[in-house]
């Protein structure tokens, strides 16, 4: 697959335009942020484990019916992916007290919510990306309301779909953050990634962490953690 174009560079992926006119092609990088982008550093692998992660994960959700942007991985760093308007929200389920919400609320983390919550934020990095509500969102044209309700509605049936699979291996869902995307025919899809750089995943067993939160705070390990999410969800064991 040849590359063309360069058309957008985040923090951990790089998107360039191929000879198909509809798709891009997504390279998977090993940069690392966090602390709305005050930290920076360099993960060992992560981009090619990203890569293979977010695949497997598309694959069970595609499988399940969930409508999402991947197409094909074409190498251990990178895959095709459909062309889509990323909506300016991010999307975030919390099954477990983590994180910002521990902070928030003042809640013990590891404290088990009595039902998922979703929340959405403000996809905007100069702003810190802000947790925004229903109303914001409108008001601001960021979506309409039945897109508001789509979003959270696909948000509580990927949450299910994945706690059973992860829980299947030994691995609890925390909390994850989903991005989707507008097709050009208008159709609201899954887009963006699913690794351990979207999600908080603890063993079920130790509670260890096995995501970001290993570069965040400091705690090493971190490749190998996101190698042992590998080997659960797509790896040698899947």
């Amino acid at each position: 697959m040849k590359r063309g174009r360069m058309v957008y560079e985040g923090k951990a992926k790089r998107l360039f335009e191929v000879e198909q006119p509809d798709v891009f092609l997504v390279e998977f990088k090993n940069d690392a942020t966090a602390l709305n982008g005050e930290k920076k550093g360099q993960i060992e692998h992560k981009g090619e484990l990203n890569n293979h992660i977010s695949t497997a994960f598309f694959h069970v959700l595609e499988n399940a019916g969930i409508a999402t942007h991947f197409v094909e991985t074409v190498s251990d760093t990178e895959m095709l992916v459909k062309k889509v308007e990323i909506i300016a929200l991010e999307v975030v389920t919390r099954n477990i007290a983590a994180g910002s919400l521990a902070k928030r609320l003042g809640l013990e983390e590891g404290t088990v919510l009595s039902r998922p919550v979703v929340e959405f934020y403000y996809k905007n990095d100069a702003l810190g990306d802000p947790l925004i509500n229903r109303s914001h969102a409108l008001a601001m044209g960021f979506a309409t309301r039945i897109e508001i309700d789509y979003l959270e509605d696909q948000a509580l049936k990927i949450n299910q779909i994945l706690r059973e699979f992860l829980l299947a291996r030994d691995l609890t869902l925390v909390d994850f953050k989903l991005e989707f995307g507008r097709l050009n025919t208008g159709e609201l899809v899954l887009a963006d990634e699913i690794s351990p750089d979207t999600c908080r995943l603890w063993d079920v067993y130790s509670q260890e962490k096995l995501d970001k939160d290993r570069f965040r705070r400091d705690l090493g390990g971190v490749t190998e953690a996101y190698q042992e999410i590998w080997r659960r969800v797509g790896g040698t064991n899947a």
